[in-house]
């Protein structure tokens, strides 16, 4: 579990096929800190676990329905990626609870500075809109965020500068795709009140 309270963004250094695996290593400094092998670490807000770290340096094993599921595959050599480590029952919970199961992606179609804040819009999939409320929250990235707006295709998010700095949104462009992770009472609702068979 997380709170979508980025740590710190890490540097793709590597992304290759194994013979069981994608093999994805990381430039990283503050998520290696206290870090245990098989710790649970997110990635742009997808949780993957530790295979081998040391100071500078922290490797990940995926399989084929993480890479198919998420934009990881898409970040390329030298990117970067929002990080966070596991919460502890002792964290503050800045953000909200983020399972860093990632649901789907989205498209960015729109960032425009307004005022000294940013205006990003996201087209998710169609059939993942009724999960997105106003004012409710959406984890982008693995970055905990409130929705300002919804309509028919998309939603739209506020950053303040801070977020823009300190996460890898401000190297994003229209048209990269982002991870989005839905609210999860949202979907055991839905469970809840699907009619059975």
């Amino acid at each position: 579990m997380f709170t979508g309270i980025i740590e710190e963004t890490g540097t793709v250094v590597s992304f290759e096929e194994q013979q069981n695996s994608w093999r994805l290593v990381l430039a990283a400094e503050v998520v290696t800190k206290d870090l245990q092998m098989g710790d649970s670490v997110a990635v742009n807000g997808c949780c993957l676990t530790a295979v081998a770290f040391d100071a500078g340096r922290i490797e990940f094993d995926l399989l084929g329905e993480t890479k198919r599921r998420t934009s990881i595959d898409r970040v390329g050599l030298g990117g970067k990626v929002n990080l966070e480590r596991a919460l502890l029952p002792s964290t503050r919970m800045g953000g909200h609870f983020v399972s860093g199961h990632v649901d789907g992606t989205g498209v960015i179609e729109a960032i425009e500075p307004r005022g000294k804040d940013f205006f990003f819009r996201i087209k998710p999939d169609a059939d993942k809109l009724k999960y997105i409320v106003s004012k409710g929250c959406i984890t982008v990235d693995g970055i905990s965020l409130t929705v300002s707006e919804v309509d028919e295709s998309g939603f739209a998010i506020w950053l303040i500068p801070h977020t823009m700095e300190v996460t890898n949104l401000h190297a994003k462009q229209v048209g990269d795709r982002v991870n989005l992770e839905y609210d999860l009472i949202a979907k055991y609702v839905e469970k809840l009140f699907a009619p059975f068979g």
